[in-house]
């Protein structure tokens, strides 16, 4: 039995970065994982390998589509999937060394397999029990199932199984027009999938701003995308090489059916805390299966904490990681804090959109006065170069203070944009603030300045 003063469950995003933090600090810190690797579902089968496949399909894209612009001549490359998987498996293989290496430089003790919490203070693992003053359930989350639909991982999967598949499929139907869908939906189109999108709500993306959703599901049909919206899936059926399924039309309750080589299954994620023991704790849980959780995300059972996806929130690894620090800081006693109005949220399609803050649609429900400042790509000459020009920027700010409330980007480089505008709002800044901030040029993220113009006398570009 060892003795520890914090151990953490789960080595994902919030989990690993809770534990560096915490020995950074003076505490002895474990962290509980039964995957092979370190890095939980984000760097194992999740945010990273579908950015590499991102990555890769995108240069297929840029060699089909744009370099003859370019008078570059000759012929596309082909597609090598095996050796793409590979390359994929490469960066994974990067990444969760990486974090071996800093728990090892961080004096962070491993302990390989699934752990449980039989009482507070206690955390067990296979036969052995280890003694921790404090416990951080970070434990993540799970492809949230749908009725009627089966998964093999084979021809009807979630996001782990897409990035697995034995070869390209010809035709594929996405079940989802979320993050996950919408950017694995994009990898297979790009690698030449007949892909279609079926979607319970009348838009993409939910919770995105209403004009990002349009303009993105117009660009998404331009690359090959096709979408059917309003439509309720049924089941699904599959055989050993296809799958068959049917869905209803919300508009006018008709049934209809699609076939595919492959079925992504991509309605979301929920908090994975099976086996933890949290019922016989007295841990509470919400209606949606989430851990409750105080402001210092202590559960109702003192020494108890809990981050991440397996808590309220959005789902995204960032905001466990910033939970993860946060959290080492009140052990050690500090003060910790996480700012959830300024956690940004990225889609790693192309283009990106990323978005931060309030939509013009909350704004308006909750009766608030505010300005919309925006500057399409189409005036930034950076964009227009490099054939990147679709899209635009949007910056709201209080009509009255012309404080930021929020900001929308979809075209290049969106999820490295939206950061400029996130420290600004920490800071609590005017839309002034940035326009009067000198960018250079030529820069994508002049777009980002002419939209703050725009806030208040216009932009100079367009």
């Amino acid at each position: 039995m060892a003795n520890y003063d914090v151990i953490i469950i789960g080595a994902g995003p919030g989990g690993y970065v809770c534990a560096i933090r915490c020995a950074q600090l003076g505490l002895k810190t474990a962290v509980v994982e039964g995957r092979e690797a370190l890095g939980g579902t984000c760097l194992n089968v999740g945010c990273i390998p579908s950015k590499a496949l991102l990555h890769a399909s995108h240069q297929l894209h840029e060699a089909q589509e744009n370099f003859p612009k370019m008078g570059l001549k000759g012929k596309a490359p082909s597609v090598d999937w095996k050796q793409m998987l590979a390359y994929k498996s490469e960066v994974i293989e990067g990444n969760t060394r990486g974090i071996e290496f800093l728990f090892k430089k961080n004096k962070v003790d491993w302990i390989r397999g699934w752990g449980s919490i039989p009482e507070p203070g206690q955390v067990k693992v296979g036969e052995d029990t280890h003694s921790a003053k404090h416990i951080v359930i970070a434990t993540g989350s799970e492809p949230a199932p749908l009725e009627g639909v089966a998964i093999d991982e084979k021809v009807v999967v979630t996001s782990t199984g897409a990035l697995e598949l034995g070869k390209v499929p010809k035709r594929m139907v996405v079940i989802g027009a979320g993050v996950i869908g919408l950017e694995l939906g994009s990898v297979y189109a790009r690698l030449g999938a007949d892909v279609t999108v079926i979607e319970y709500l009348d838009t993409i993306t939910p919770g995105m701003d209403g004009e990002v959703q349009k303009t993105l599901q117009r660009i998404l049909k331009k690359q090959g995308l096709k979408f059917v919206l309003g439509a309720a899936v049924q089941k699904s059926e599959a055989t050993k090489t296809r799958a068959k399924v049917t869905y209803r039309l919300k508009k006018d309750d008709s049934e209809h059916e699609i076939e595919a080589d492959c079925v992504l299954l991509a309605t979301g994620r929920r908090p994975f805390t099976d086996g933890l023991g949290l019922d016989k704790l007295g841990v509470k849980l919400t209606k949606q299966g989430q851990i409750e959780v105080g402001r210092d995300w202590q559960t109702g059972v003192r020494g108890i904490y809990a981050i991440g996806d397996a808590v309220p929130g959005p789902m995204l690894a960032h905001k466990a990681e910033d939970e993860g620090m946060a959290v080492a800081e009140q052990i050690a006693g500090r003060h910790g804090h996480v700012n959830y109005g300024v956690i940004p949220g990225v889609i790693y399609t192309w283009p990106e959109v990323a978005a931060v803050g309030e939509t013009e649609q909350t704004l308006k429900a909750a009766g608030r006065a505010y300005r919309a400042g925006k500057f399409m790509f189409m005036g930034n000459a950076r964009a227009k170069a490099n054939f990147a020009a679709e899209g635009f920027v949007k910056i709201l700010a209080d009509k009255d203070t012309d404080r930021i409330l929020g900001a929308h980007i979809i075209g290049p480089a969106a999820g490295e944009l939206i950061h400029e505008i996130c420290v600004a709002m920490e800071f609590g800044a005017a839309a002034q603030d940035v326009a009067l901030t000198c960018h250079a040029h030529p820069t994508y993220s002049e777009a980002v300045r002419e939209a703050a113009l725009a806030c208040s006398d216009g932009a100079i570009h367009s």
